[in-house]
């Protein structure tokens, strides 16, 4: 990414859920280059610590400290949170990136209740209740920032990936009820919504699929992470301070709102 055309996030304190890997990786790589310090949470503990040490690596401060999180633990939530904000000395942004799919590949029928339960706990759940208990620093700082992860596929209706696609439907629909809570407290809530990207999670994904999705797509060639970072940046930046509640395709033109 040319550095240049990033939004400086200088002496900005952003908290990443889903950190460790895949797009939560590039959002954190990203936010220390513009300047930030970041909290990374994850369920991969060791590429978490990794990931940490190599964004701190020859610098006299860190600026990266990884915490355990299942974002389907209440419990846990509040905890890492409450840790994050105390190792950064407060929080000025927050990017809800932690999901799961499951459902990959299933018909609607073949989707067992526990597995639909699973989703929910982390891709929707878990947003919520990470906002929530982060919200008192968000809005301490005066220049608070929520960008949520959701995925092109709750618009356009992806199939037989009936409960991913529902949770980022959710995503979408919570980001524009937390705006309206928030912005009364200076905090602005947006989603970011990324179309099939080449990352890890995503190598299950049939070669076949990943060239259709290329095909269709106004810009037509694969997403990659770096693809998705510039608007996240702009989201969490003091340059967005005006924009909220909206939700941001980010897909090359593969669904056009």
């Amino acid at each position: 990414m040319n550095q240049t055309s990033v939004p400086s996030l200088e002496g900005h304190r952003i908290l990443i859920t889903g950190g460790a890997r895949g797009l939560g990786e590039a959002f954190a790589r990203a936010c220390v280059a513009a300047g930030a310090r970041v909290a990374l949470t994850d369920v991969l503990h060791e590429r978490g610590e990794a990931l940490a040490a190599a964004l701190n690596q020859g610098r006299a401060q860190p600026v990266a400290h990884y915490l355990p999180m299942d974002v389907s633990d209440p419990q846990a939530i509040e905890q890492a949170t409450a840790a994050a904000a105390e190792r950064l000395g407060g929080l000025d942004g927050l990017v809800n990136n932690a999901a799961i799919t499951n459902s990959g590949g299933k018909d609607m029928a073949d989707i067992t209740v526990d597995t639909w339960d699973r989703v929910m706990a982390v891709n929707v759940r878990g947003p919520w209740l990470v906002t929530v208990a982060a919200q008192r620093w968000l809005q301490d700082s005066g220049r608070g920032r929520v960008v949520n992860i959701a995925s092109d596929t709750a618009l356009w209706g992806a199939p037989r990936l009936m409960a991913y696609v529902a949770s980022k439907g959710a995503v979408m629909s919570m980001t524009r009820s937390m705006a309206r809570e928030l912005g009364a407290h200076g905090v602005t809530v947006n989603a970011v919504a990324p179309g099939l990207t080449l990352v890890e999670a995503t190598e299950y994904v049939p070669e076949a699929r990943h060239r259709l999705y290329s095909e269709g797509r106004a810009i037509s060639r694969a997403q990659v992470p770096d693809d998705v970072v510039a608007t996240v940046l702009f989201l969490l930046s003091e340059g967005s301070g005006y924009v909220t509640g909206q939700v941001l395709p980010v897909n090359g033109g593969f669904v056009m709102n």
